[in-house]
C-alpha cells in the first residue's frame, strides 16, 4: 500500500518510522501539548524591515498568526514567555536551498532513496534549529519531505519546492556518465531522473512536459538551468544551454499555473536569454556584466544570489569543478556591487550541496553579507525581502499569508535572540547559543527559557 517502488512512497514510509521513533519529544506530540496562544512579554522587535528596534513590546500569537502587538500589557491567555528585553525577529528564509542534497555525497545522492530521505529529514530539523523557518528548494525531490513536515511527522522549515531541475543533455544537472550515451529519445531515464533530482529536456515540447510534471506534483516555482554550472562534470561554466523557445515553453507552462520560472544563470548570455523568454528570477549571476545588470533592473527581474567568498563550496569536487568555482568566487564582489548600483531586487540564499559542515555555516553566510550591506539590510534581505520573492508563486504559494515580518496578521515564524543582531549580526552564526526560542507557524520548537 505504500508504493515503495517510488521515492515518494519510500519517504512516506520512512517519515512514519521517524514519527514513531521520536517519542515524547516529537514535533507532533509537542504541538498537541501546546496551548494555541503564546504571549511574548517584554521584547524589542526587529520587524524584518526597519533598521531600528521597537520599544519594549508584548506580542500575542494565536492560531498560527501574530494577533496583537502592543507596548501596553496584553492579558495572558496561554503560555507566557518573558523575553527579558531580548530581540524578537522573523524566522530566517534561505531563498536557494537543496533540502535533499545537503548531506549526501554526489555519489550517495544517487543511491539508497530510503536512507537519503531519512538523512534529509534529519537535516530539515537541523535547518529549523539554525533559525531558518522557510527555505525555497531550488532542485531535488523534496515533495515528500515537505509533506512530512507540513503534517508534523518531521520538524523542519516550510518548503517552497521546485521539484526536479530541468536541464539539457550535457547541461548543469545532467549527472550521467559518458558511458550512458547515446540517449535513446523516449528511452529509459537515468538514475538522477528516476529519483526526481533532475530531468533532461532537449526541445520545447520536452521542456513543457517536464515543467508540467513538476507543477502537477506541487512545485511552487519551476527551475531550469540556462547555463553551465560548477558541480556538473560535463557542463562548462561559459556555455548557454536552453534556447529561447525552450525557456519560453517553461515560462508559458508556469504562467498557466499562476507561478514563475527561475533559471540558474551565471553569464550575460544566459541571463539575457532568460529574461527575453520571460523568466522572473535569475539564480546566481556571478559573471554578469553591466548591460545584464541594467536589464535585470529595467525589467524588474529578481536576482537570487549567494555570498561565495572562498573555495569551501567546492570541497570534494574535482579539478575542473574547482576551477569553475574559482571563477564564481572571483565574481562575487562584482555581482553585489552591480546589484546595489542598479537597485536590483536581491534575495539571499546559500546553495549548500553535499556537506553537513557547510550547512552548519548557513548563518555565517548570512553574516557575510555585511561585506556589502549593513546588518539591518542583510537581515531584512533574509526575512521580508526573501518573503517578497516567495510571494511570486501566487496561487501556487503553499503557505498563503505574510512571512518574513513581525506584524499583526503575519504568520508566526519567530526567533527570540539573546542579544541584538542589528548591532552584532554574528549572533546568527551560533544559533544553538543565541536563538533561545524558535517558533514556526505559531508552534514552539525550541524554548531555552523553559525551566
Amino acid at each position: 500500500m505504500w508504493g515503495l517502488t517510488t521515492p515518494a512512497g519510500l519517504f512516506r514510509a520512512t517519515a512514519l518510522l521517524i514519527s514513531i521513533g521520536i517519542g515524547l519529544d516529537s514535533p507532533s506530540s509537542a504541538q498537541a501539548q501546546q496551548d494555541t496562544a503564546v504571549l511574548f512579554r517584554n521584547v524589542r522587535i526587529f520587524d524584518g524591515k526597519n533598521a531600528a528596534l521597537s520599544a519594549a513590546s508584548n506580542v500575542l500569537i494565536r492560531n498560527k498568526t501574530i494577533e496583537k502587538i502592543s507596548t501596553t500589557d496584553i492579558a495572558a491567555t496561554g503560555q507566557v514567555i518573558d523575553g527579558g528585553g531580548r530581540v524578537l525577529m522573523p524566522g530566517l528564509i534561505d531563498a536557494h536551498w537543496h533540502a535533499m542534497l545537503v548531506r549526501p555525497t554526489p555519489a550517495a545522492a544517487l543511491g539508497d532513496v530510503g536512507y537519503n530521505n531519512l538523512l534529509a529529514a534529519s537535516e530539515a530539523t537541523a535547518t529549523l534549529m539554525r533559525g531558518f523557518t522557510t527555505i525555497r528548494d531550488m532542485g531535488g525531490p523534496s515533495f515528500g519531505l515537505k509533506r512530512a513536515i507540513d503534517e508534523g511527522l518531521v520538524a523542519g522549515p516550510r518548503i517552497y519546492p521546485s521539484g526536479a531541475i530541468i536541464t539539457i543533455t550535457g547541461g548543469h544537472g545532467d549527472f550521467r556518465q559518458l558511458t550512458d550515451l547515446p540517449r535513446t529519445i523516449g528511452g529509459m531515464l537515468s538514475r538522477m531522473e528516476l529519483i526526481g533530482g533532475s530531468l533532461v529536456a532537449d526541445s520545447p515540447d520536452e521542456v513543457r512536459v517536464r515543467a508540467r510534471e513538476q507543477l502537477m506534483q506541487g512545485a511552487s516555482q519551476v527551475k531550469l538551468t540556462a547555463g553551465g554550472g560548477v558541480a556538473s562534470p560535463f557542463s562548462p561554466l561559459d556555455v548557454s544551454t536552453f534556447t529561447e523557445p525552450e525557456l519560453r515553453a517553461a515560462v508559458e507552462a508556469a504562467d498557466n499555473w499562476g507561478t514563475y520560472v527561475a533559471t540558474h544563470a551565471y553569464t550575460p548570455v544566459a541571463i539575457q536569454r532568460s529574461i527575453a523568454a520571460g523568466v522572473r528570477c535569475i539564480e546566481h549571476g556571478h559573471l554578469m556584466d553591466e548591460a545584464s545588470a541594467k536589464l535585470i533592473a529595467e525589467k524588474g527581474v529578481w536576482l537570487s544570489t549567494q555570498p561565495f567568498l572562498d573555495m569551501s563550496m567546492a570541497a570534494g569536487l574535482g579539478p575542473s569543478e574547482q576551477d569553475k568555482m574559482r571563477q564564481v568566487v572571483a565574481g562575487t564582489d562584482r555581482v553585489y556591487a552591480l546589484a546595489k548600483k542598479y537597485k536590483i531586487k536581491t534575495a539571499f540564499g546559500t546553495d549548500v550541496l553535499f556537506s553537513k559542515a557547510l550547512a552548519d555555516k548557513q548563518g555565517s553566510m548570512l553574516a557575510a553579507l555585511t561585506r556589502w550591506y549593513t546588518p539591518a539590510e542583510a537581515l531584512a534581505m533574509a526575512t521580508s525581502t526573501n518573503a517578497e520573492l516567495l510571494s511570486l508563486s501566487g496561487l501556487r504559494n503553499p503557505y498563503p499569508g505574510k512571512l518574513g515580518v513581525v506584524e499583526e496578521g503575519a504568520l508566526a515564524d519567530l526567533l527570540l535572540v539573546d542579544g541584538n543582531p542589528l548591532d552584532d549580526i554574528k549572533l546568527v552564526e551560533d544559533p544553538a547559543k543565541n536563538f533561545v526560542v524558535i517558533m514556526k507557524d505559531g508552534r514552539i520548537y525550541k524554548n531555552g527559557l523553559a525551566h
